[in-house]
């Protein structure tokens, strides 16, 4: 899926819609706890690069990425020093990167929001890095963010709700189911708005009555049959 069209999609989607996809397609859930800088929504193939000290890696990325991409930055979680600041952050933007994801700790938080491109981090730090590490094999191959290994063979979307990671190869099939849990999900609240609980949108109590016939009857098998996308 091209950048454009990509961006488009998600700007009318939520994370929680395609985990839930991800979810009915037995898709791994891969999801990660970051939050903005500032509050903007992303979407882009992952360029991963692990930082070991310095910000060459990064100008090294840049060098590699193509437009649209999304920087995703594994600096082990590390809570003790910055690994991205306003100038890595400017430099992104000049190569086209749509965003960052750091799996690690942001500094110049006043400039970096200036700059106006989404970054995700675990938090702010004033001091940089005081080691330089060797390169591992790789460093601009995979990252991992939280316990997720990444490639370019991953898309990134990230927004309230934090981030989470899935195949490029199946975005079209998610962002289509997504959209459909989206549809249903936005009727049900307008029904509950007009005065149909969402208890009897679903039969909640069709369902009680069932589970007490058959113990091993689940809710989610009970939505799936009454087309419901709660929980899923």
């Amino acid at each position: 899926m091209k950048p454009d069209e990509l961006t488009a999609r998600f700007a009318e989607l939520t994370t929680a819609h395609v985990a839930d996809a991800c979810v009915r397609t037995q898709v791994p859930v891969r999801c990660v706890e970051l939050t903005a800088v500032e509050p903007m929504k992303l979407a882009g193939r992952v360029l991963p690069a692990q930082h070991v000290g310095s910000v060459d890696v990064f100008l090294e990325a840049f060098g590699q990425a193509e437009p649209g991409d999304v920087l995703c930055v594994d600096n082990g979680g590390r809570r003790n020093e910055a690994c991205v600041g306003d100038l890595v952050v400017a430099e992104a933007k000049a190569a086209g990167v749509a965003g960052l994801v750091v799996w690690g700790l942001h500094r110049d938080t006043a400039d970096v929001r200036a700059i106006g491109l989404p970054v995700y981090s675990l938090g702010s730090l004033p001091t940089c890095p005081l080691r330089i590490d060797p390169l591992p094999d790789g460093y601009l191959s995979t990252a991992t963010i939280g316990e997720w290994a990444v490639s370019n063979e991953d898309v990134v979307l990230a927004d309230e709700d934090g981030i989470i990671f899935v195949p490029a190869d199946r975005i079209d099939e998610l962002f289509t189911l997504a959209e459909s849990i989206r549809d249903t999900e936005h009727r049900q609240a307008a029904l509950i708005a007009a005065g149909t609980t969402l208890r009897e949108q679903v039969g909640f109590d069709e369902y009680l009555a069932a589970r007490a016939a058959d113990p091993s009857l689940s809710f989610r098998a009970h939505l799936r049959a009454k087309r419901g996308a709660i929980e899923e």
